[in-house]
């Protein structure tokens, strides 16, 4: 309960020094507010003490104090006022994330992905035989990790900025938490506002206070949407200059994290003064007499990231960008096209590296492989290192030092000389040596074949099998609708099912009208005809085909086992007891290592002879009886294997000709004759050997082959399903 005093005023009052005044208004919470209210003001009104106003236009004031709503910031009941460690985290929006962010996988890391998933498949597979995989699951995850490093390592610059761009890459607040023991984040730019696109706050690391300010992206939708996507108003510039001045006016030194795409350029904040805010802050900057480190952490976009980048020194992260201007938007205006963007980015030398080699950049701080969200406090501990070494190396120079330092670095940014002759343009051979990296392709025909040994092992009823035929389906089925949206057929298609739902007599089995029929075969000729185009839908069309040959292995197998079971039925009993019979002996024979017996020879061709009569007599036709064992590829494989390798042949022999090798193969033949230096003859047969390469590649023999290749092995896979083949009833 609080005592204070009210002051009204009346519009229907005509004398303007006339005022109700109530000195002992009590404001009370609760149901009974107003009626303690209305007593109080009666009691006013009875008091000799106070003059009564006669007027026509009587009325009555009553109040009630609404229920106090507590502050957005959740304040501790019991606040230690002798904090030694830890984050004043009721003085901060920022909060842990209730749900983990989703996976978020980008375009060029996908092939690994799924390498990872078949590595993790197969050894669930493997775990479920019972049997030691290990050695062979663990060098693929050996190659995995070869194959993985290879791609960070010769990533592209539109690639890194994707990186930096990474839904769950670090914000600069986890950065901030993860590196400093105490932190507290203040707020405003004590003009009324306070810009959530940029974090202040005071941090302590090691024991030393520093004025951190950084830009603030958000870990989801909601977030990002509240933080404005980290793209400040003038009122963020205004509020970091605020920290800024405080720091210099208490020496404090100045860290600053860039994450943004760039200021945000709407009417409004044109309107209050976006270019004055951010030019102020650069002047200013270059004033501050304390040491000022800047790290860019993801994306860093225009004069938005510079407003707070002015610094003595520069690092970026391994997967961060620095740009004037966006690569999309750039494409844009050279190019008239976005889809230029990679182009663009790698003209505008975007990426940390090109920044460090023209000495904008003081330093790479690493990444682990996959980015910075593969481990953010990892990350953390590696900015944390550069900052110390940094403030080590700043914080022993003199105020006028630290500013001519500051001067210095950006006199020096492209900074040349006039008159001094530079290196000719030297062309270099820009692909990366791939003779001992593993490729994504091996590794993933390394899994199969892994898993296929696994399943021969397993036996014909694999769950795993079947779930990955049900995968491959819908992945065809989705990659189907995806082509049909691309190729602008949906429209057509989803008519084409409203016309079918009303369609009479709409039953599966009932047979298509001819107008309905012709539309359904429009529609598939068109789709046929954009598929097969050179080129295009390259990941619907191997799906397909992988497809079709898993339904056919699947045919043949169904067959085959009916015709066992069928056999098997008309066997007779006797027979089948003898079989049995000579089964156990032969076995136990082969395991005692005794020698074969003539009589039990004698009796093996006997009961051959007699289950031979008994398939006769069930009218099936006996063509061979072969041993049991894997089969060789039949006339017409062996064919097409000929005839591949004419083509290779001629192939060869083209490339000879037209690619000028018959002097270089006259080289090597010279060079091997006089035998004296075998590095000449190493380098020439090399040179020989990637120009034939080259040529075979380019002519498509390399598809051919792999497509021969999975033709043998369903051949083979085929033959091994057991002694029995059919073919129109005959076995």
């Amino acid at each position: 309960m609080k005592m204070t005093t009210l002051s009204l005023a009346s519009g229907n009052v005509v004398n303007k020094d006339c005022w109700l005044e109530f000195p002992c208004l009590y404001f009370v919470e609760g149901p009974l507010a107003g009626k303690l209210l209305r007593s109080s003001y009666r009691r006013g009104l009875d008091d000799p003490k106070f003059p009564r106003i006669k007027s026509r236009n009587k009325f009555c004031v009553t109040a009630k104090v609404k229920k106090w709503r507590k502050h957005d910031y959740p304040w501790p009941d019991d606040m230690d006022p002798d904090v030694k460690s830890g984050h004043l985290t009721y003085l901060s929006y920022f909060k842990p994330l209730t749900e983990k962010p989703k996976p978020v996988t980008l375009p060029f890391e996908k092939p690994l992905v799924d390498l990872e998933k078949k590595i993790i498949e197969i050894r669930n597979l493997a775990d479920e035989t019972g049997l030691d995989f290990s050695d062979q699951i663990g060098t693929l995850e050996n190659k995995y990790q070869m194959a993985l490093k290879d791609l960070y390592t010769h990533l592209t610059p539109i690639q890194r900025l994707s990186i930096a761009r990474h839904p769950n890459r670090p914000t600069v607040l986890d950065h901030i938490l993860n590196i400093t023991e105490k932190w507290v984040e203040l707020h405003g730019d004590r003009a009324g506002y306070d810009d959530p696109a940029i974090v202040t706050g005071i941090g302590s690391i090691e024991g030393k206070s520093y004025m951190c300010i950084g830009h603030q992206k958000g870990r989801n939708t909601k977030e990002n949407i509240a933080r404005n996507f980290a793209m400040p108003t003038p009122h963020g510039y205004r509020k970091a200059l605020r920290m800024m001045k405080y720091a210099d006016h208490h020496g404090l030194p100045i860290l600053t994290f860039v994450d943004t795409p760039g200021a945000f350029a709407d009417l409004k904040s044109e309107e209050l003064g976006q270019g004055e805010a951010i030019a102020h802050n650069l002047r200013t900057m270059f004033g501050l007499k304390v040491p000022i480190v800047t790290v860019v952490t993801g994306e860093g976009g225009s004069g938005g990231a510079l407003a707070i980048a002015c610094s003595n020194k520069m690092f970026m992260m391994e997967n961060s960008a620095f740009y004037v201007a966006s690569p999309e938007a750039c494409a844009a205006i050279l190019w008239k096209s976005s889809q230029a963007a990679p182009k663009a980015a790698e003209k505008l030398r975007i990426t940390a590296q090109e920044h460090y080699r023209l000495k904008i950049a003081d330093g790479i701080i690493p990444e682990p492989l996959g980015g910075a969200h593969a481990d953010p406090v990892w990350s953390s501990q590696q900015i944390k290192s550069a900052i110390i070494q940094a403030m080590e190396e700043l914080s022993s120079m003199s105020t006028e030092e630290l500013l001519h330092h500051r001067m210095l670095k950006y006199r020096h940014i492209g900074g040349f000389q006039e008159g001094v002759p530079i290196d000719p343009q030297r062309k270099r051979k820009m692909k990366p040596s791939q003779t001992s990296l593993p490729k994504a392709d091996d590794i993933e025909s390394e899994l199969e074949d892994l898993k296929k040994k696994i399943l021969k092992v397993k036996g014909p009823s694999d769950p795993i099998t079947v779930q990955t035929i049900e995968k491959l389906k819908q992945d065809v089925d989705k990659e189907i609708t995806n082509a049909f949206i691309s190729m602008g057929l949906i429209e057509k298609l989803e008519s084409l099912k409203l016309e079918l739902s009303k369609a009479p007599n709409g039953s599966p089995n009932q047979p298509l009208s001819r107008n309905l029929k012709e539309k359904v075969d429009k529609i598939m000729q068109e789709f046929k005809q954009n598929l097969s185009k050179p080129g295009s839908y390259l990941d619907l069309k191997q799906k397909l085909e992988k497809l079709d040959m898993v339904n056919n292995l699947i045919e043949q197998k169904k067959k085959s086992e009916e015709l066992k079971t069928e056999i098997n039925n008309k066997i007779p009993s006797e027979t089948k007891a003898k079989l049995k019979q000579l089964k156990d002996t032969w076995d136990n024979i082969i395991s005692n290592g005794a020698s074969i017996d003539k009589d039990l020879i004698e009796e093996l061709e006997r009961v051959k002879a007699e289950l031979v009569n008994v398939l006769k007599t069930a009218n099936l036709e006996v063509i061979a009886v072969v041993k049991k064992s894997a089969t060789a590829p039949s006339a017409e494989v062996k064919e097409k294997v000929q005839r591949l390798k004419e083509e290779i042949n001629g192939e060869i022999e083209r490339a000879i000709v037209m690619e000028g090798i018959g002097g270089k193969i006259e080289e090597l033949k010279a060079k091997m004759a006089d035998g004296l230096n075998l590095k000449e003859v190493e380098k020439v047969e090399a040179e020989i050997k990637e120009k034939i390469f080259e040529a075979l590649e380019a002519s498509g023999l390399k598809e051919k082959v792999e497509n021969l290749k999975m033709e043998v092995a369903s051949t083979m896979a085929a033959g091994a399903e057991g002694m029995v083949g059919v073919d129109n009833g005959r076995f």
